[in-house]
């Protein structure tokens, strides 16, 4: 049957079958499922300036103007926006870009949160270059606001790094803990058979984390594109991947064409996770020969190394990679890992402030450059 399977992915294959539900936007979850995405008040603070003026608030020529006036803060020489960036990986790649010079702006979707982790990254570390924006990725209207917000008040962008993301399971955490899985299990991927009492896949899980960690990462690095190119320092992107799954996939002939960047595109990866979904949906995931371990999640990050592989060879001049930062202890992982997150913060700021003759398109494994594709 995997032959079978393998042979179905040919380079023409990649239509949605008849009778497959097309993968559902966030706007449309699935009709039995229960992920609710929230809108949350759009909100935007600078530590330790004045709030500016409703004259200034309501006019973005008028803030264009007076950004050009203010002081190195407000134009800084390199500016990066962190998604996820209140917990975890995340405010440690705010924290350490910003103890380097750069101004950070911090985003997360809960608005308390976000400015919480400012202020704290402010007050352990006496730092006054980072900034609080609310953002929800999956929100047109959220990213556009960030969007207008960067452009009315810095015009450019130099540094994305985008940390968001879900692990997209549900899970029973203290039966998991109670396992006491050792981590180089974990790293395997032979923890499959140990973790299935614990750990579900469901169809609406894998929804919410192919939204986020794909398509979400997607959707803002699209909208912040046209000020990363007003860069002039050279602008990076940072995407937080995972192991290679693409490596490991059962799939032979599916893991062959991975290795070609030159057939893919956009299109041709939303074709193949509608096939995915639909094979989760129908219980045949191990017969169609995609993983079996946290199968959302190795998906997610299968085509977020793709993409940012399509990405730098659509823009050579930017510097854009995928760096899997470790085994770290998040949330993400139910804190099993065994890396503390100043450690795995490390490679995506070494990505983001990589020089102007750096590699791009490539993975990085915590602070090494991790194997060809």
């Amino acid at each position: 049957m995997a032959a079978a399977a393998a042979a179905s992915y040919s380079s023409t294959s990649w239509r949605v079958r008849p009778g497959l539900s097309p993968f559902r936007s966030p706007l449309q979850p699935h009709p039995h499922g229960r992920v609710q995405l929230q809108r949350i008040a759009i909100f935007a603070t600078r530590i330790r300036m004045a709030t500016p003026s409703a004259a200034m608030q309501s006019s973005s020529t008028r803030h264009r103007l007076e950004a050009v006036n203010h002081d190195h803060e407000t134009m800084p020489e390199r500016l990066a926006v962190v998604t996820g960036g209140n917990r975890g990986i995340g405010l440690e790649v705010c924290r350490q870009l910003a103890l380097q010079g750069v101004t950070v702006i911090l985003t997360a979707r809960d608005e308390k949160r976000g400015k919480d982790a400012v202020e704290s990254l402010c007050h352990e570390s006496n730092l006054s270059n980072i900034i609080f924006h609310q953002l929800d990725i999956l929100d047109d209207n959220s990213r556009a606001s960030l969007a207008r917000y960067i452009d009315s008040r810095f015009g450019k962008l130099d540094i994305l790094v985008n940390n968001a993301g879900v692990g997209g399971v549900a899970v029973d955490q203290d039966g998991l803990r109670a396992l006491n899985i050792d981590p180089r299990v974990w790293l395997s991927g032979k923890a499959v058979n140990l973790i299935q009492s614990v750990i579900v896949q469901t169809y609406d899980e894998a929804v919410k984390c192919l939204n986020t960690n794909y398509y979400g990462l997607k959707w803002i690095t699209e909208a912040l594109l046209p000020l990363l190119k007003q860069s002039s320092s050279g602008s990076r992107i940072v995407n937080t991947t995972s192991l290679r799954s693409e490596l490991k996939m059962p799939n032979e002939k599916l893991r062959d064409e991975l290795r070609n960047v030159d057939i893919w595109d956009e299109a041709r990866i939303e074709a193949m996770l509608n096939e995915f979904l639909g094979d989760l949906k129908n219980e045949r995931l191990e017969e169609a020969g995609w993983p079996t371990m946290l199968p959302a999640y190795s998906m997610s990050k299968t085509v977020v190394n793709l993409y940012t592989r399509i990405l730098a060879k659509r823009h050579p001049g930017m510097r854009i990679n995928c760096v899997h930062p470790g085994f770290v202890n998040t949330e993400i992982n139910w804190n099993t890992g065994i890396i503390p997150p100043e450690e795995g913060a490390r490679g995506a700021v070494k990505a983001a402030l990589l020089p102007q003759d750096g590699p791009t398109g490539c993975y990085f494994d915590q602070t090494e450059l991790g194997e060809a594709w």
